[in-house]
C-alpha cells in the first residue's frame, strides 16, 4: 500500500469550450496526480458531467489550500462539485420492513468490504428483522407507524439521520410511503427499490399479476426517492428473462435476487460518487 491519499472530485457544471483542460490545468500547477478520469456531455440539458480520482503525491500546496483554489474555480464555471478523501465511506442509514432480502444483501457486502460505506444504523416499522441486524453489530431502531403518527414517525427519522450524521437513506423494502416533505427534505439522498412491473402491477402481490399475464422478463428499478411514487431519477435497473415454465414462487424469488442485487449496485454507485443528477435522470460517471 502506498503513503498517497486518493480524493475524488465529481461535478456538473454548464457546458462550455475547455472545462476539462480548466480544473486538469488546476490539477497539474498543483501537482494532483490523477489517476481516473469520466466525463460526459449531454447535448440535451447543455450540462457537462466528470469525476477524476486523484492523490497527493506530488501535491505543491496543502490539500485545504488546494479545495479553496478548486471553490474559486467552480464559482467561476458554474460549478457544482463534491471533493472528498476517498476514504471518508459515507455514512448510511437503512430501512426496512419485513422482507429481509435487500437488507441481508446490503449487510453481507458491507462487511466483506464490498460496499464503500458505514451503515449507521437500521430503523424498521417492524420488528421482524431486528435479530439480523444486531447480529451484524448494527444498531436496531423499531420506528412503529400509523397513519395518525405519521408526522411524528418521520420527525423521527430525520432526528436519526442527524443524530448519527447519514447523508444517505436507503429504503431496503421498507414499505411505507415517505410524505411529500420527507421526499423534498431528502432529494437526493434517499433511494429505493421497486420491481420493475410499475405501474403495470401494482399492489402487494405483484408477481402474481405478473404470473397470471405471463410475463417474459422479470426486473427491478433503484432510483433517487420524489414525491411521485417510484418515478424518481434511475440509477441501476436489473432484468432477467423468465417463461412460462415459472411457479409464482419462482418469480417471487428471482424477483427478490434482482431488487438486491440493483439496489446494492445502485448504493455502491451512491456511495463511490458516481452518480448525478441531471434533472429528472441520472448520470454515472463509470
Amino acid at each position: 500500500m502506498s503513503d498517497y491519499t486518493p480524493y475524488v472530485l465529481t461535478f456538473k457544471c454548464p457546458d462550455q469550450l475547455g472545462i476539462l483542460a480548466r480544473v486538469s490545468n488546476l490539477m497539474y500547477q498543483r501537482g494532483a496526480f490523477i489517476t481516473e478520469v469520466s466525463q460526459y456531455s449531454d447535448p440535451y440539458t447543455r450540462s457537462f458531467f466528470s469525476r477524476m480520482v486523484f492523490d497527493d503525491r506530488s501535491m505543491a500546496c496543502n490539500i485545504h489550500d488546494f479545495v479553496e483554489e478548486v471553490k474559486s474555480l467552480a464559482q467561476t464555471l458554474g460549478m457544482a462539485y463534491r471533493l472528498r478523501p476517498l476514504a471518508d465511506k459515507p455514512r448510511i442509514l437503512l430501512a426496512v420492513s419485513k422482507d429481509d432480502h435487500c437488507l441481508n444483501v446490503l449487510l453481507t457486502k458491507w462487511r466483506s468490504g464490498a460496499l464503500p460505506a458505514d451503515i449507521v444504523g437500521v430503523f424498521s416499522n417492524h420488528e421482524d428483522c431486528r435479530g439480523l441486524v444486531e447480529w451484524y453489530g448494527i444498531p436496531f431502531h423499531h420506528l412503529p407507524v400509523a397513519k395518525e403518527t405519521k408526522p411524528a414517525q418521520e420527525a423521527k427519522i430525520l432526528a436519526l439521520m442527524e443524530s448519527e450524521r447519514a447523508e444517505l437513506l436507503v429504503l431496503a423494502r421498507y414499505m411505507q410511503i415517505l410524505s411529500d416533505d420527507l421526499c423534498a427534505r431528502l432529494e437526493g439522498r434517499a433511494i429505493n427499490i421497486h420491481h420493475s412491473f410499475l405501474p403495470s402491477f401494482k399492489g402487494a402481490r405483484p408477481y402474481h399479476q405478473a404470473h397470471q399475464r405471463g410475463v417474459k422478463v422479470v426486473g427491478a428499478t433503484a432510483h433517487y426517492v420524489t414525491a411521485v411514487l417510484d418515478e424518481g431519477p434511475i440509477i441501476v435497473q436489473e432484468v432477467k428473462p423468465v417463461n412460462h415454465t415459472f411457479t409464482i414462487e419462482q418469480l417471487v424469488h428471482l424477483g427478490h435476487d434482482i431488487e438486491a442485487t440493483a439496489l446494492s449496485h445502485a448504493v455502491r454507485l451512491h456511495c463511490e460518487e458516481r452518480v448525478v443528477l441531471n434533472g429528472e435522470k441520472t448520470v454515472i460517471l463509470q
